[in-house]
């Protein structure tokens, strides 16, 4: 699998929430896209990945 183009290689079969809060990601403060879509933070737990698949994950940053 790719995630913001790096290579990441799954042991087994994991949802994207389960990705994302085992990478440390706060899920409150990301956008997901997978394969070209973005993921509605409601489906996170619905997705599973596979090695076939490319994520990019983009952080918001307050300031000013």
């Amino acid at each position: 699998m790719k995630v913001n183009g790096e290579i990441v290689t799954l042991t087994e079969p994991v949802s994207l929430k389960e990705f994302l809060e085992k990478s440390g990601y706060s899920t409150g403060r990301i956008a997901v896209e997978r394969n070209g879509d973005i993921v509605p933070k409601q489906t996170y737990d619905a997705i599973m990945l596979t090695e076939a698949d490319t994520l990019e994950i983009v952080h918001f940053v307050g300031g000013g």
